[in-house]
């Protein structure tokens, strides 16, 4: 396929275009949506070819017997992250939003701290408030503008109320893939603190050229008795509408706890997504990944380029993920005045930086997996946006 192909969506309730006049007042036929991280490409022709026999068959009942789709998931892991994965450990939960609040329900206890490195994925600190949890944020050093953990200053942060840690590996929005050393001294973190370790790591797959992820049970197999899992298919083949992601539990007690509480809730797969899954994680599958990081590279240079041209401006150096993290600081702007060159005169719809927690109060986050000739065209009208500042 072509990653150029510039398919329209608006109109087919897409929450990235066709809610950015809503949301953002950006009128949705002349907007560009960088903002919801899901891809503007097909996903590979495997997928398609699943969805097209399920439809041809003509019935969409019950799905059983998911051998076929855990020894597909076993595999992925292994093949791709030289990580062996019992698939008796895997449960599936309808995304891994959903997951998040299944672990955050089954492991901890209302009123209980939850850890977060920020800024991070705004969806973990809202639900995390929602469950009756607090959020304890433990900010990333800025260094050299790149982030950096900061456990020193992190351990002087915990009360003993704390009990579980979430983290974002590889980071978003901060695009970081950690070291091993690094992941190394969260496990070391969270046994000093006796937190649960829950690494959320959907972004695995989207390296760019010669970044190494490191899954965390391989970093710290010593720690299997609290370490929590989660991965899922659906931001490396850009089908996030399936809602289907992967909680994997080594531990008897914990995936205990998180069983009874996907049954007492009712919990089961969508059969949509499950087919989908199985068909991605595939030979075909991993070759359209492979294509899809190179094109991701090619649009993460011409944007850092155009966007670093500007004085003030600083995206962040991009190791994973498709997730521009461009910081507005040395502008001298508050977040209000850059926020609306962006939005009204650029018409460019972007995450807001405060979402995401302590320390991206200053940035924005831009999703660059679209055309290339949509990012360009995105740089120029920031370029403008900001052409006083030349």
């Amino acid at each position: 396929m072509s990653f150029d192909e510039q398919i329209d969506r608006l109109g087919t309730h897409s929450v990235k275009w066709d809610m950015m006049e809503r949301l953002y007042g950006v009128p949705c036929d002349k907007g560009i949506a960088m903002w919801v991280a899901d891809m503007d490409f097909r996903p590979p022709a495997c997928i398609q070819a699943a969805v097209e026999r399920m439809a041809a068959h003509g019935l969409y009942g019950y799905y059983g017997d998911d051998a076929s789709y855990l020894a597909a998931v076993c595999w992925w892991m292994q093949t791709r992250h030289g990580w062996t994965v019992d698939p008796k450990h895997i449960f599936t939960t309808h995304g891994l939003v959903n997951g998040t609040g299944l672990v955050v329900d089954a492991l901890t206890q209302p009123g209980d701290g939850v850890v977060l490195m920020t800024p991070v994925y705004h969806a973990f600190a809202r639900t995390i408030r929602a469950a009756g949890r607090t959020v304890v944020e433990c900010p990333l050093k800025l260094v050299d503008g790149r982030y950096e953990m900061d456990f020193a200053a992190w351990d002087a942060r915990m009360t003993g109320t704390e009990r579980m840690l979430i983290l974002c590996s590889p980071h978003n929005p901060g695009g970081r893939v950690w070291t091993h050393a690094e992941l190394r001294a969260t496990a070391d973190f969270c046994q000093r603190h006796g937190l649960i370790l829950v690494s959320d790591e959907i972004h695995h797959d989207l390296l760019m050229p010669g970044q190494k992820h490191h899954p965390m049970p391989l970093v710290a197999p010593e720690m299997a008795d609290r370490i929590v899992m989660m991965t899922a298919a659906t931001k490396t083949f850009n089908i996030a509408g399936s809602h289907t992601g992967n909680v994997i539990i080594a531990d008897d007690g914990m995936r205990k706890a998180f069983g009874d509480r996907m049954m007492a809730l009712g919990i089961s797969p969508n059969s949509f997504g499950l087919h989908m899954v199985e068909a991605a994680y595939s030979p075909e599958g991993a070759a359209w990944v492979d294509d899809l990081n190179l094109y991701l590279d090619g649009n993460r240079r011409l944007f850092d380029d155009g966007i670093n041209a500007i004085p003030g401006l600083r995206s962040m150096g991009l190791e994973a993920t498709y997730l521009a993290w461009v910081d507005f600081a040395a502008t001298g702007m508050d977040a209000a005045e850059f926020t609306a060159r962006v939005e009204k005169t650029a018409q460019v719809c972007a995450n807001h930086g405060h979402t995401f927690g302590t320390g991206g109060e200053t940035f924005l986050r831009f999703n660059i997996a679209t055309p290339r000739a949509r990012v360009e065209e995105a740089v120029a009208r920031l370029q403008a946006a900001f052409g006083d500042l030349q």
